[in-house]
Formats: C-alpha cells, structure tokens, sequence
C-alpha cells in the first residue's frame, strides 16, 4: 500500500465515520420528537435503512431547524434539572441555620443552650 492509496483509505473512513455520527443523531433527534407519531419515525427509520444516504440528507433538509431547536431544548432542560437538583442538595446557609434554629428556640422546641450549640456549629 503506498502513501496516496493510504490517504484514500484514511478519506473513505472519515466519511464512514462521519455519516456513522449523522445517523445516529437522525435516530436519536427522532426518538426526542414528540410532535412526530409512530408511524412516521417508522417509515423515516424504514428509510433509513434501505436508502441511507438519500433519506439522510432529506431529513436535513426538511427537519434540520427542528433538529437544532429540540437539541436546544433538551439542553435547557437538562440544564435546568441540574440547577434544580444543584440547589436541592447545596444545602443551607449560615444564616439560614441559625434563623431555623432561633424559630425552634422561640417555640419552645428546643432550649437556649440547644440553640447556642446549633449557633456555635453553623459558625465553624
């Protein structure tokens, strides 16, 4: 094998690998469609399978803005979840401790010395 045929070859995987990265975002921009019913991911998956690289480039054509604006959207609300569960877990603050603490104190929950040592741990 010379250096031109191994540049070919190198080529010809690239554009494998390639198109390998299109279908797949197809099929998954397909499954995230909720507007698009069954039958019709069927019949683009049919497609798919037995005119590849046509059916590829006609669903970019027909579907690629919509494929942009479900990709966003399924960031934003991934983004969202995680900022959700980011302030769920992150705990409390200082102040926040110790103003709880003051309430139960005020409501007979706990006695004074309880609430010095809760003061006490939230300032160290």
């Amino acid at each position: 094998m010379n250096f031109w045929e191994f540049i070919i070859w190198m080529l010809w995987a690239y554009v494998f690998v390639a198109y390998l990265f299109l279908l797949f975002s197809i099929l998954a921009d397909l499954v995230r469609d909720q507007n698009l019913g069954g039958w019709a991911k069927a019949v683009w998956i049919i497609f798919l399978i037995f005119v590849p690289i046509l059916t590829a480039l006609i669903y970019l054509i027909a579907r690629g803005k919509g494929m942009a604006q479900r990709g966003i959207a399924q960031a934003e609300a991934a983004r969202r979840e995680t900022d959700d569960y980011i302030r769920a877990t992150a705990g409390t603050s200082t102040t926040d401790e110790i103003a709880k603490a003051a309430q139960l104190r005020e409501a007979g929950t706990i006695t004074a010395e309880e609430f010095e040592k809760i003061k006490a741990k939230a300032l160290a």
